[in-house]
């Protein structure tokens, strides 16, 4: 199965590549190659060339500020860019929070909010998550009680991905706990520096700290930070999450992932062969190249549609699932590739300039953290199991 571009297409796929030879970081893409850590300085100036471009809000309207690419362009962007070593884009402000305000928010919102997402003058995070309340989202507890012209929060929020570094984030909270779940929830957008807010951070099981805990403690939020209706806040939940499911996906990252896992295995040795001349082993890379194929297939499908008007349901879900098990299944044949060589794992390594005692072929040292980071695919944006209940539910009506 091949996918076949026209003329237009291959045209842009040389433009996009040429934009990455002239103005993706080197040292930024070597990192990204070699598995190493990135700094919050290495994802501004990937950020910040993107935009100088007017490449980085792919999926807004062009008025404002948007790509006005269609779902192939994305396409082609994403895989060229992953094949080149460049970052993901940080998808808080950019792929998240923006498409909920552009189509729920006010003009005012929409006049302040967005340019400073482009800018990065707002570094957003998201404060969906709670102790109690992860893939059951609706059961979230953290209050916003109206006050004159402000909500007053109190609550908690957990696994907030590099919320270290933001000055803003977006959260839902309960603002009607007398009646149903679903009804009774707002969505607001929150400056970190108001007084009451505390983040801690959460160190994760590959030595990385990559999310927080936020507290909320009497935090006064003027009420023009409210996005939509009050008690409204889950349709705008719902919208977002089907930006973030389809974006975890991520087909390019994963075939450049692939061509990493070939050409590990191709250096490998078992019996004096390389290993992807085991039988049971090239089997497994088969079997996952297949499922890559149809999943790309899946996921141009599904944007196609969004291109035309349609809001993904539940092939966001499909996505999200099935996406998340290729890139896991393909961390996991690394590890299993390297060995002996994935189990001692020396978090220094993972920093540019370790100059330390190697530990097995340079490839194989961040493969350990690349794998128990990867675990959490299948939980964030919607566990896979609450995946699966979407789609009977969605498809089937059960």
């Amino acid at each position: 199965m091949e996918i076949q571009y026209n003329a237009e297409e291959q045209a842009f796929r040389e433009e996009v590549r040429q934009f990455l030879k002239d103005k993706l970081p080197k040292d930024v893409a070597e990192k990204v190659r070699a598995g190493k850590r990135l700094t919050k300085d290495d994802m501004l100036r990937w950020h910040y060339a993107l935009n100088e471009q007017g490449w980085l809000a792919q999926h807004w309207p062009k008025e404002y500020g948007g790509t006005g690419w269609g779902p192939i362009q994305r396409h082609i962007f994403e895989e060229e860019a992953a094949a080149a070593g460049a970052p993901g884009i940080l998808p808080f402000g950019v792929s998240m929070v923006a498409p909920v305000i552009i189509r729920f928010g006010t003009e005012e919102q929409k006049q302040r909010y967005l340019p400073r997402i482009l800018t990065m003058e707002d570094w957003w995070c998201q404060g969906y998550s709670e102790p109690g309340a992860g893939s059951d989202l609706a059961s979230l507890k953290t209050r916003a009680v109206r006050d004159g012209d402000h909500y007053v929060v109190n609550g908690q929020k957990t696994w907030t991905t590099l919320g270290q570094h933001a000055n803003m984030i977006f959260c839902l909270v309960r603002t009607n706990p007398d009646v149903k779940p679903q009804e009774g929830i707002s969505f607001l957008l929150i400056d970190m520096d108001t007084p009451g807010i505390t983040v801690r951070p959460i160190i994760t099981l590959d030595g990385e700290h990559e999310v927080n805990e936020v507290f909320f403690e009497d935090v006064r939020v003027p009420v023009e930070n409210l996005v939509g209706e009050e008690n409204k806040g889950w349709t705008c939940a719902k919208y977002l999450l089907t930006y973030e499911r389809t974006g975890i996906a991520g087909v390019g990252h994963a075939k450049h992932a692939l061509a990493h896992l070939k050409s590990v295995a191709s250096r490998q040795q078992k019996n004096g062969r390389p290993l992807i001349e085991d039988p049971l082993f090239r089997s497994r890379i088969a079997q996952v190249e297949i499922d890559l194929m149809a999943l790309e297939i899946t996921n141009l499908r599904v944007v196609a549609s969004a291109a035309n008007g349609g809001v993904p349901g539940p092939e966001s879900s499909m996505l999200k699932i099935k996406g998340t098990e290729i890139r896991q299944e393909i961390t996991d044949l690394l590890r299993r590739a390297v060995g002996p060589y994935a189990m001692p794992f020396v978090s220094e390594a993972l920093d540019a300039g370790y100059e330390g005692e190697p530990v097995g072929p340079e490839y194989a040292a961040p493969l350990a953290s690349q794998y128990f980071n990867r675990r959490k695919l299948s939980i964030y944006g919607g566990s896979n199991e609450i995946q699966k209940n979407i789609i009977s539910k969605m498809i089937l009506g059960l």
